[in-house]
């Protein structure tokens, strides 16, 4: 089952890449007390994650944090030192935080698993964005399709924090 607003965050765990490698990181450190946006890509260095997704937060990352944003967060089912690399590729060092959701249990977990098989990709997140306050979704945003950036962008995340 898709989570809703209202629901709470599922348990789970990431990992994220450290000052001295990778490091787990469970959704109870990533949510909990804070309101959080998070985006999830179908893949790191993928054409419109790369292009028009990651970049709309990396620029706004300033503005984010000014309506509200403790924490915002990219999330993929990509192993942690893509993530690490592709975040510093995109900018995101100190402005986003790359969460590598390896195997894509958080993603099931969230009920936004996309099948990308057909493209040689496996099994990967939908392109969706969310609000989560205290570890409760407040606003969620799932794109139609995997190559759509429009209501999972930063600009609909700066519109829904006010």
């Amino acid at each position: 089952m898709t989570i809703q607003i209202g629901d709470a965050m599922p348990a789970g765990n990431f990992s994220v890449m450290g000052a001295d490698g990778p490091e787990p990181l469970s959704s109870e450190e990533l949510f909990s007390g804070k309101k959080v946006v998070l985006f999830s890509v179908p893949g790191a260095f993928t054409p419109a994650c790369t292009a028009r997704h990651l970049p709309g937060y990396v620029d706004h990352a300033d503005a984010l944090r000014k309506r509200g944003a403790e924490t915002i967060a990219c999330l993929a089912v990509n192993d942690v030192f893509v993530m690490s690399a592709w975040g510093r590729a995109g900018g995101a060092d100190g402005k986003v935080v790359m969460l590598a959701a390896g195997n894509g249990e958080y993603t099931r977990a969230l009920g936004l698993e996309l099948d990308a098989t057909g493209f040689g990709m496996g099994r990967r997140g939908q392109r969706f964005s969310m609000i989560v306050n205290d570890g409760v979704v407040t606003h969620l945003n799932i794109e139609a399709a995997a190559g759509d950036v429009g209501v999972s962008s930063a600009e609909t995340a700066l519109d829904q924090l006010g």
